[in-house]
């Protein structure tokens, strides 16, 4: 199940996913991308270890949106996330 929020259109907030429960003892991200609806903008994304931080802004109060982090680890496994952003003026 995909983690929601509440984003207001003129925030610009970070959003992170934990993979530590995902990962096997030892392994890491090391290539972390971010793909995003039309309307949101991908202000920056990094990543440490085991987890995946991304900046958003824009939006449209009254739309959803969503973000899908896409990941490959040191021992060449990649999976997908994605998280749903509920945009409200706040």
């Amino acid at each position: 199940m995909a983690q929601s929020f509440i984003k207001d259109p003129n925030a610009v907030l970070d959003y992170s996913i934990d993979w530590s429960s995902w990962l096997a003892t030892g392994e890491t991200i090391t290539v972390s991308t971010w793909t995003v609806s039309i309307g949101i903008t991908v202000d920056s994304n990094n990543f440490s270890g085991t987890d995946t931080v991304v900046w958003l802004s824009g939006g449209t109060a009254g739309s959803d949106y969503e973000g899908t982090n896409h990941i490959t680890t040191s021992v060449g496994r990649e999976d997908d996330r994605t998280i749903t952003l509920i945009c409200q003026e706040r």
